[in-house]
């Protein structure tokens, strides 16, 4: 047998090339980033014909994903939790239209926010659109999961939606490889009217939908990745949903443990296990890695009686993510004496690369502000978030992807004159575009600073839609061409830099101000891979 050593994030590339899909979509996002990497880097290697590369943002994506579908080839879209959001309208739209080529949207998310804003949990999303969810416990499963997904989805008629957390998207075991599968010949659907969602057809597709989730739930309660396991204690019964089965196996020597347990990895809830758990057991746990998603289910399947307990009752922080630890703490198992953590491995904050250009946009901007009032500066989501950090505490602002423009302009139409806002180039094209036209159609005084290091610096150095583009698209939306100001962002030019930012923070009307130098990182493996290439070329010659 063909035997791999993955990421969870890799597991479902892997599973999803030899799956037969055509076509990936995505957009950088820890931690989903690295299920596109691996497609890129090995689909062409393995001799598949797939279409992978990054969209502009996850909304391009899914829709990208959805037309690949349409014509009746298999197609993934990957993103991050928050991601799910700026998808949330094809996405669930999806459930309505359905599928044609099996669909299967990847959405990676990150409890205790180790690089997001917020813990949310995408199995919110997949109930909320009604479409079966699948949340793999290890690398194997996730791999596994990605092979069924895609012939469920086709069965089915409808996308199927995989979740993965932090901890299993960045960790590695052992994947067994099933056997390659063809790529779909292109078909158009049979209805040719099933993604054409006016109402009088979504009305019918809707119910189609409704229709279908006896399917969804029958498949679950005979579902292999859903499990009764029998314990011989019964005063405790467990749920636990997907990683969190990990959790609760380490507590317990050779991975026995006392209880019955049901092991969630494919939505809808299978009833039977839950209802037999509930039967013989005086009282249910519920673990999960995430919200209190099952655990607000169950309470609703047995609203009296017997103690349901979890994240809600308090039986487990709210907050953060699950481990070990934590799942030892709710079954009342003794922990050992804490340990002192050594110095070196103790968190320590991050930083801007030393030599980034954004340190010296914001030594300049600081400057350039210094006479004026604090709390004017809104800031996006990227390296340059950073700016919040000493020693610069430059920005005040970080919401989501493309905020800082919008908040700017309401900032300034409220009267907080100048009001700035700072952006980075991938960003920009993501959500900042829409957000500039609006301040050009209302003449909002702001001033932009896209921060234009020529890559998505922040999740590895992926290639920015936005290259070699920004001042046509700032001129295209309106952005007057005296006001449209490109600066090299280094020590030597602080100075010049410093006259230009004070002459487009004071002008009444919109400004855009584009520091522009390679990212340090990336700067520096390409000058690597140049050497190299001169070395090769060099030997050659010899």
């Amino acid at each position: 047998m063909d035997k791999l050593l993955l990421l969870g994030d890799e597991a479902i590339a892997q599973g999803a090339m030899d799956a037969g899909i055509s076509g990936i979509y995505a957009y950088p996002g820890t931690p989903s980033t690295e299920i596109m990497e691996y497609v890129m880097h090995h689909g062409k290697k393995a001799g598949h014909s797939i279409r992978s590369g990054w969209s502009t943002n996850e909304k391009t994506a899914m829709e990208a994903a959805l037309g690949m579908s349409y014509s009746g080839k298999r197609a993934m879209v990957c993103m991050k939790h928050v991601g799910l959001n700026v998808a949330a309208d094809p996405f669930i739209n999806s459930a309505i239209t359905g599928v044609n080529g099996g669909l299967i949207v990847v959405a990676a998310d990150d409890p205790s926010m180790h690089s997001s804003q917020n813990e949310q949990d995408s199995r919110f999303f997949g109930k909320f659109a009604m479409i079966p969810v699948l949340e793999p416990g290890n690398q194997q499963e996730a791999y596994d999961m990605t092979h069924y997904g895609f012939d469920f989805s086709e069965r089915s008629g409808f996308p199927v939606l995989l979740r993965i957390p932090t901890r299993l998207a960045h960790s590695r075991s052992a994947v067994v490889k099933k056997p390659v599968r063809e790529q779909n010949v292109m078909k158009l659907p049979t209805d040719p009217r099933q993604f054409i969602l006016l109402p009088v057809n979504a009305r019918r597709r809707y119910k189609i939908l409704l229709q279908k989730q006896d399917l969804f739930q029958e498949e679950a309660e005979r579902s292999p990745f859903n499990r009764y396991e029998e314990g011989e204690d019964h005063s405790l019964g467990i749920v636990a949903c997907g990683v969190a089965y990990n959790y609760l196996a380490e507590n317990y020597p050779d991975h026995r443990v006392p209880f019955p347990v049901v092991r969630i990895g494919q939505y809808p809830l299978p009833h039977q296990y839950l209802q037999k758990l509930y039967d013989e057991c005086d009282e249910i746990l519920v673990l999960e890695d995430g919200y209190a998603v099952v655990e607000e289910i169950l309470k609703g399947f047995f609203p009296s009686g017997k103690p349901i307990m979890g994240r809600l009752d308090g039986k487990m922080e709210r907050d953060g993510e699950l481990n070990p630890l934590k799942v030892a703490t709710a079954l009342g198992i003794k922990l050992p004496a804490t340990r002192t953590v050594p110095d070196i491995v103790r968190p320590r904050p991050p930083k801007l690369c030393k030599g980034c250009p954004h340190i010296f946009t914001y030594n300049a901007l600081n400057e350039a502000l210094a006479e004026l009032s604090r709390g004017r500066v809104f800031s996006d989501i990227g390296c340059y978030t950073l700016g919040a950090l000493e020693p610069f505490d430059a920005i005040n602002t970080c919401v989501d992807m493309g905020a800082s423009i919008t908040m700017a302009k309401g900032a300034a139409d409220a009267g907080l004159v100048p009001a700035i806002a700072v952006i980075g180039d991938s960003t920009f094209t993501h959500s900042g575009m829409t957000g500039l036209l609006d301040a050009v159609n209302d003449r909002s005084p702001i001033t932009v600073f896209i921060l234009d290091n020529a890559t998505v610096a922040m999740t590895g150095g992926q290639q920015s839609s936005a290259t070699g583009k920004i001042e046509d698209i700032c001129r295209a939306l309106g952005v007057e061409e005296e006001h449209i100001r490109v600066v090299n962002p280094s020590p030597k030019y602080h100075r010049d830099n410093l006259d230009i930012f004070h002459e487009e923070i004071v002008y009444q009307g919109v400004s855009v101000v584009i520091p522009r130098r390679e990212c340090i990182q990336t700067a520096t493996r390409r000058i690597r891979h140049e050497k190299r290439q001169q070395a090769g070329e060099s030997i050659k010659t010899v």
